[in-house]
Parts: C-alpha cells; structure tokens; sequence
C-alpha cells in the first residue's frame, strides 16, 4: 500500500469512527425560544460526538411526560417550581441537570397602557397552570393590586386571593393560548416565549414585568435513570458555554437572560 492510500485509509478509518462513537439524543422544547437558543447549542454538543434532535411539544404538560416515558431523554422548557409540581402531581422520575435562562412573565394589554387604567371589574387573564398562575398572582400582590394568604409559597391561586380591591377578574387560560386571549380580556399575563412568537415586545411592551431574580430560572430535566451517562455531562457542558451565552445575549436583546 502506497503512503497516500495509508493515509485516505486512515482519514476513511477516523470519520467511520466519529461518527460510529456520536450519540443521538432527544431534547423536548417548546416552540420559539428555547428552540431557537438549543439550535446554538446543537452544533457545540456535536463537536463532542453528541447529535441532537429537538421535538417541539406546543404546552407544558407533554414535555414531561415524554421524558419520563423515555419518548425522549431530556427537555428544556420549565422552571424548578413547575418540575416539583409536575413530580409530586404525577410522580415522575425526573430532575434538573443544569440551569439555562429566565423569562421574566409580563403582563400586556391592547386597550390600556399603564395597570393602574384598567377599570373597576377589569378582566386579566393568567396562565390556568399553578406554577405560571402563580407567578402572576405574586407579581400583582408585590405590585399592590391583590393580597395573598400567607403561607401560599410559589403557587397561589385564585382561591388564595384575600383582598381585591379594583375586583378585577381573573381568567385561566392555557399559557400558550394566552396572546390569543388579548382580545378578549383588559390585560393578559403571557410567558416570554409565546410573547415573543405573538408580536409583543418582552421588553417595551408589558404594562407589568416580572423581576427577572428569583425562582423561576429554566432547567434542563432527565430522568434520574440517567444522570450519570455521558452525554448529560457533555449536554450541560455544551449549553453552558460563552457562545450560546451571547447568542441569547444579543439574539433576545434582554427579553431572555442567561442564568448560569
């Protein structure tokens, strides 16, 4: 064999290795963001043999469940309160690997430009599932407009309202329906993601917005099957990197803040 056949042998040989020794993985995400921001991290988790393939789930409900049934082996689209929830409602076995972005939730309105204009009665809708009503309902008590019982932790609900004082009605509705209720109510509590595939503005528009502090940061969840298998070390490692850091930062110009 001549030195130039050795070495199209050896280059054959090395490709037929690398890509025999990549591993493909599932990841769920919800529509928009957190596949825009996984579509930054696919090429980094590639250049360690890790091969992802995103599936898109439309709610928050799904994600979950495809996890735990091994449908896919991870999902990034959730925050540890609303993981706990999920777990202790449907004893799953799953857990965060690694923490990735916060949304701060905004509330928005077509018909008012300022909170303190919508009137007496007013209707404000708010996500109908208890990590993300919940998040409302906090923002309102802390910016004065309702009060909470005590004791009622990250997941108030409606039922939890002591005083409310503007008797402002509270309409639930599915999180990723809610652009679509703006129409329809005074002001509209709608996630960050399905605000910005909707229209408005993360940042200029909401007449009320989250702190971006706090509890509410994003993870990427696995089964604990699975925590200790290469490609969870390889995924995380992949994500938290300083080019998907400033993909985020100058992609979503503040809408979305990297929390790692």
């Amino acid at each position: 064999m001549s030195f130039r056949s050795a070495l199209i042998l050896s280059a054959i040989l090395a490709a037929w290795s690398a890509g025999a020794s990549a591993e493909t993985i599932k990841i769920g995400v919800t529509p928009g963001l957190h596949a825009q921001i996984f579509g930054a991290v696919k090429p980094i988790a590639a250049r360690q043999g890790l091969d992802i393939q995103l599936i898109e789930f439309s709610d928050y409900v799904v994600p979950n469940a495809a996890l735990d049934a091994g449908e896919i082996q991870a999902n990034s689209f959730q925050n540890q309160p609303y993981l706990d929830n999920q777990k202790a409602d449907r004893g799953y076995k799953i857990e965060s690997v690694g923490l990735t972005v916060n949304f701060p939730i905004g509330v928005y309105s077509k018909k008012h430009k300022a909170f303190a204009d919508i009137p007496k009665g007013g209707k404000v809708s708010i996500p109908n599932d208890p990590t993300n009503g919940g998040r409302v309902l906090l923002l309102l008590r802390d910016k004065g407009v309702i009060k909470l019982k005590d004791g009622t932790g990250f997941k108030p609900t409606v039922l939890d309202i002591t005083e409310n004082p503007r008797k402002l009605k509270f309409i639930e509705v599915d999180a990723a329906q809610a652009p679509r209720a703006l129409d329809d109510v005074d002001a509209a509590a709608i996630n960050t993601n399905y605000a910005t595939q909707a229209g408005p503005d993360p940042v200029k528009n909401p007449i009320l917005r989250e702190d971006p502090m706090g509890p509410y940061v994003n993870l990427i969840a696995i089964r604990t099957a699975d925590k200790d298998k290469p490609w969870v070390k390889i995924l995380v490692e992949s994500y938290h990197t300083a080019e998907v850091k400033d993909f985020v930062l100058t992609k979503f110009k503040g809408a979305v803040l990297p929390s790692w």
